[in-house]
Parts: structure tokens; C-alpha cells; sequence
């Protein structure tokens, strides 16, 4: 979750810059921290004098590539290299040891650094910008919500019913289906039903889902908080999904023993360890996750499984082998999840080569020495996971989607598909579960193709350019039902 957040959210700066973000890029050049050890700097370039080089950085690039901007720099300066991006000077990290030595030193010689603007559209409670104590006791409830969830017989039935429901809709509509929208639909509906107990036929969840959709416009806009932009927009729908759920936190107060649910929010309202204020982050955070993260994880394997078809009949054959095992009409269990080998293995390889995070930002706060570097405390570091995931050092043939390379053990070692260390995506076990759960139904009763060219895009964020169209045509003899 973190991670994705951090992805969608990096645009915002794009906009700044080209509006010239006022930095005085001599100092940055010249920035001498430490003398004697400025020599073992990685090389780079400082870009442009305002611009430096962020809008090259961002430059949308297909997400099943690294991007010419990472290619020719690390090309030219090597897998670590210095530059000026965001408005600051920052190490970039091709390189997988010292992206894992970043993540793993969390709080210790890094530590999560955004831009300002986020915190106007995020809120100052986002799971995605707290540090320290604060982040410890927030991500404990995002991993509770995922223990609660996983234990729970209610969840994995309301996965089947959402994902049966949805494709019977499609039957008998000849026109295409735009799989990114009926993907952010079915997460959404999910995770609301989860944390707040919200139908997907409630008013309330098209009122939430409408504002997140206005939200999510604004994450990826100019960040000018004036009237009409993308970017006030977002800020305001983002006020009426706060307000939204404290009406919900307030109904279930004063309503008693006689309105609880049995839901997440449930367990927030019991906790006196956390204010309200951070209670609404939560919802939000997860709200965000579930509608996001897992609906891209979703069409990124539909994509892929498209132009791979030795790897969609091994899956067909593992699902059509669980559902002979059950009866008829009965839902899947965490026992079936356990048995879908192959499929994890195919969602597994979606996440490496469709690299849903790109990178995410830190900064040092001491001086560190790593590998013959020198990150001077206070600069900017980005672990980039998409060089990490696209590596032909560490994946033979990176970029072909093979899901048979992760029954080697090693493969899993050398991907960094939800970030890592003390930030690991808290939701990212949820995600998988719910995409194989859908994959199930997918697979065993349709059959589909992309309707023209399309393809996943890096903005860093990713997003389908033309929302992956799809030809949907029922199997005739349903597997689920021989």
C-alpha cells in the first residue's frame, strides 16, 4: 500500500517544477557536506539550474521498462548515481544491495521524506508520511486489518460473490468491458464492505467511490490549490470522504451495542490508543490501498496472462483442480488459496515485470558509506525497485513474463515489488489473495483478448493508457461446472 502511494503521489511534483520550483542549483553543486569524503560522491548530473532533472525523471515511459531516463544514466554514471530531482539533491539507487540496505535501515540512517504538497491532499496522518513511534502505531492496525481479514470466512466469501456477481453482468453486453474500471469497482466495493459494512448498492458507496475517483484525479495533477484545479478538487473530495466516515464513526456511537457491525471500523472505534483524527487516516489509508493497489495488480495480470497462453492453460488446469474438488456453487476457502501454487507464481511475476512501484523517497539523516559511497545526511535517496525487478543480472531474461522462474527461491529474493523493511505494504498479502481469488472465477468461465493495443504506462504511477478494453466471451461448457 505504502509503496503504491508513494508511486501515485511523486507526480504531483512534475507540475512544480514546470512551474520553475525556486532552488539555487549552484548550492547544490557545490554542496560540500564532508570535504575529505565529497570525491566518493556517485557521479550524475545536477540538470538543469531550476529544473534540475526531474521532468526527465518522470517522463511516462511503458512500466515494463526501466524508462531511458534510468537507462541512459546508468549507462553512462552507473547503477548509483547523483542528481537533482523534486528540488533537492538526491542519490538514485539502480543498485539492489544498496536499495535493500536503505530499506532495512528505516529510522536508523534513512528515513520516509515526501513533498510538502502530499500532506495538503493526503492529510498529515497518511499511513504514507508518518515517521518514527507514529508510523510503528499506525501500520499496526493496516497489519491488524490484514489478520482480521485473512481469518475471516465473511472476506473470502465476499470476494467470490463480487467477482461471480460482476462477470454475470457481463453476459449478454456485447460492447467492450474497460477491465480498469470494473477492477477499481470490485476492490472498492470490497474494501468498503470490509472496514465500514457499506453495500455496494448503499448511496454512501457510490458517494465514497465518486469522491475517490475525483481524489485519485487530483494525485496526478498540477498541486495548485486554486478553485476548479484537479488539485482543489481532490483536496476538497477528499475533506467529504473524511466527513463521510466520521458520520458513519458517529451513527455507530450513538447507536450503541444495536449498530455493531463486526467490521475494522469495529475495532478502531474500540481503541483509545488512537484519536479520531488518526482513525479517519486509516479508513482512508486503506480505502485508498484496496481501491488502487490491488485493481492495478488485477489488470496487470489479466494483461499479461493475455499474451501468454502456455501460462493461462497451466492456471486454467490448476483452478479447474481445485473446483473439482468442491461442490457445486461452494466458495472458495483459505485451504483452496493455499493450493494455488501457479497462480501465485503468475501474480508474483505480474508484480515484477508491471512494476505497480516504481521507487519510493527517502532521505539520509546521517552521513552513510556504502559500497565506495558517500549519501551526505540531508539529501534525497531513491531505491528504484523497477531497475531491481528489470535487472538481467539477477533475472535471466528480464523482460519476459516467465512465472515459472519463481520456483527458484532466488527469484523471490531479487524482487521488490511492495517495498521492504519497517514500510513493507501491510495490504500486500491481501492483494494477492484477492486477485487469485478473482483470477479463479476468470479463468475456469471467460475467455478474453485486448480490444486494439494497450498497455501499462509509468506516470510513475501506472495506469493502462486506454483502461485495457477487453473482448469477454463466456467458455461455452463452464469448468466450474463439469
Amino acid at each position: 500500500m505504502v509503496g503504491l502511494l508513494s508511486s501515485l503521489c511523486l507526480s504531483l511534483w512534475s507540475g512544480l517544477i514546470a512551474l520553475g520550483f525556486v532552488s539555487l542549483y549552484f548550492l547544490f553543486v557545490k554542496h560540500d557536506p564532508n570535504t575529505k569524503d565529497n570525491k566518493s560522491l556517485p557521479h550524475g548530473s545536477m540538470g538543469w539550474p531550476l529544473l534540475g532533472e526531474t521532468l526527465a525523471f518522470l517522463r511516462p515511459h511503458k512500466s515494463t521498462t526501466m524508462g531511458s531516463f534510468l537507462q541512459q544514466h546508468c549507462s553512462r554514471y552507473g547503477r548509483v548515481f547523483k542528481s537533482h530531482l523534486f528540488g533537492s539533491p538526491t542519490i538514485v539507487s539502480c543498485d539492489h544491495e544498496l536499495s535493500m540496505f536503505i530499506l532495512q535501515n528505516e529510522e536508523k540512517l534513512f528515513q520516509c521524506s515526501y513533498p510538502k504538497p502530499i500532506l495538503g491532499i493526503l492529510g498529515e496522518q497518511c499511513l504514507l508520511v508518518v515517521v518514527g513511534d507514529v508510523h510503528k502505531k499506525l501500520r499496526s492496525f493496516a497489519l491488524s486489518f490484514t489478520n482480521i481479514c485473512k481469518s475471516r470466512a465473511e472476506y473470502l466469501n465476499s470476494i467470490d460473490k463480487l467477482a461471480t456477481s460482476m462477470m454475470e453482468s457481463w453476459e449478454g453486453r456485447n460492447e467492450v468491458i474497460m477491465f480498469c474500471k470494473e477492477a477499481n469497482k470490485i476492490t472498492f466495493n470490497l474494501m468498503v464492505k470490509q472496514i465500514l459494512s457499506l453495500e455496494p448498492e448503499d448511496p454512501r458507496t457510490s458517494i465514497l467511490l465518486k469522491d475517490f475517483l475525483t481524489f485519485m484525479k487530483g494525485l496526478v495533477s498540477l498541486p495548485l490549490y486554486v478553485p476548479g484545479t484537479s488539485y482543489a478538487k481532490a483536496v476538497k473530495a477528499r475533506a467529504r470522504i473524511s466527513s463521510t466516515v466520521r458520520a458513519i464513526m458517529e451513527e455507530r456511537r450513538k447507536g450503541g451495542v444495536g449498530l455493531v457491525k463486526g467490521d475494522f471500523l469495529d475495532v478502531l472505534l474500540s481503541s483509545r490508543d488512537i484519536n479520531d483524527k488518526e482513525k479517519v487516516g486509516i479508513v482512508l489509508d486503506l480505502l485508498l490501498a484496496g481501491y488502487e493497489t490491488t485493481s492495478t495488480l488485477l489488470a496487470m495480470t489479466v494483461y499479461f496472462l493475455g499474451h501468454a497462453q502456455k501460462a493461462l492453460k497451466q492456471l486454467k488446469e490448476e483452478h479447474h483442480g481445485i473446483r473439482k474438488e468442491k461442490q457445486k456453487g461452494e466458495p472458495l476457502n483459505w485451504e483452496d488459496y493455499k493450493k494455488m501454487e501457479f497462480t501465485q507464481n503468475v501474480i508474483n511475476e505480474a508484480l515484477r515485470c508491471g512494476n505497480i512501484v516504481k521507487f519510493v523517497h527517502r532521505k539520509a539523516i546521517k552521513d552513510v558509506n556504502f559500497k565506495g559511497y558517500f549519501i551526505p545526511s540531508g539529501w534525497k535517496v531513491l531505491p528504484v525497485f523497477t531497475a531491481v525487478n528489470l535487472n538481467p543480472s539477477l533475472h535471466e531474461n528480464a523482460s519476459e513474463f516467465n512465472p515459472w522462474r519463481w520456483a527458484s527461491q532466488e527469484t523471490g529474493k531479487n524482487v521488490v515489488p511492495f517495498g521492504g523493511g519497517v514500510r513493507l505494504c501491510p495490504g500486500a498479502e491481501l492483494g494477492k489473495l484477492e486477485a487469485a481469488f478473482f483470477l479463479h472465477h476468470l479463468v475456469l468461465n471467460y475467455k478474453w483478448r485486448t480490444k486494439g493495443e494497450d498497455y501499462p504506462v509509468a506516470y510513475p504511477y501506472v495506469e493502462f493508457k486506454r483502461g485495457l478494453p477487453l473482448e469477454i466471451e463466456p467458455i461455452e461448457t463452464k469448468l466450474e461446472e463439469l
